[in-house]
């Protein structure tokens, strides 16, 4: 179990999925993952509802029928108002100036120079996902732009990521020689029309059998399992409501 009880800044640290349908939502991914909710009252509005695998937070959702159903990844930082200052001088759009979540964190949206979201949350009393790297948990996060190189030099710069690439694909590193933590993805001619965006990837045991429950479940293989020489077997799936995320089975899981 990789249980992590703080995260360095530059940490992918949370996911979030902004959902059309919160109920759906919630029955469709206990059902893929076995995910229980705890549900946190918001007043007149849906509750925001904490997603949990043995009792540990992996992320959440809430519901918000304006915005796009997706998956929203969170990058740790010492102090949200300096790494949005920063993200804008680097040619990001700031969609939310930082603010207060309560007394768990602060955070901001931001918009990278080729148009995929995240965001960045400096922890207070929440540090974001109590465990990643195991089966049902966040283990990845996969970046697809339309300017593979444009992208690379912002969030080194933003974050001082260190990145491992290659023609095909590049890896995204806390400090070299690490296992790495994500990855950047070109989108390419055969991609057409895809925007983009950060996807998760999450650990499984065995990523045939959850493609296959995707399939009963109503929601969409974009992707057949296949394998990642030296990585793992991988599927792209998206839920009922069309939010994109992906399974892993690494090597080590």
């Amino acid at each position: 179990m990789t249980e992590k009880k703080s995260y360095e800044p530059g940490e992918f640290c949370w996911t979030e999925l902004a959902t059309s349908d919160w109920k759906a939502a919630k029955q469709f991914y206990g059902s893929l993952f076995g995910w229980t909710a705890n549900e946190i009252p918001m007043g007149d509005q849906p509750p925001y509802v904490m997603l949990q695998s043995g009792g540990k937070n992996v992320g959440a959702l809430y519901e918000n029928k304006k915005a796009q159903t997706a998956w929203l990844a969170y990058v740790a930082v010492v102090k949200a108002d300096d790494a949005a200052k920063k993200a804008k001088s680097l040619g990001a759009k700031v969609l939310s100036e930082p603010f207060d979540v309560m007394d768990v964190g602060r955070m901001a949206n931001i918009q990278d120079p080729q148009g995929a979201k995240f965001a960045i949350w400096e922890a207070k009393r929440h540090k974001g996902a109590d465990i990643i790297n195991e089966p049902n948990a966040m283990g990845w996060n996969e970046l697809y732009t339309p300017d593979i190189e444009g992208a690379r030099k912002f969030y080194s710069g933003l974050f001082n990521w260190q990145l491992k690439v290659s023609p095909e694909y590049t890896e995204v590193h806390m400090k070299q020689g690490d296992m790495g933590m994500g990855g950047m993805m070109q989108i390419s001619e055969q991609m057409k029309g895809m925007q983009p965006g950060w996807i998760p990837y999450f650990a499984v045991t065995d990523a045939d059998a959850v493609a296959k429950k995707t399939k009963s479940l109503k929601g969409n293989v974009y992707v057949e399992p296949q394998d990642i020489p030296k990585v793992g077997r991988f599927a792209m799936l998206a839920d009922p409501q069309r939010a994109s995320f992906a399974v892993i089975r690494l090597q080590q899981t």
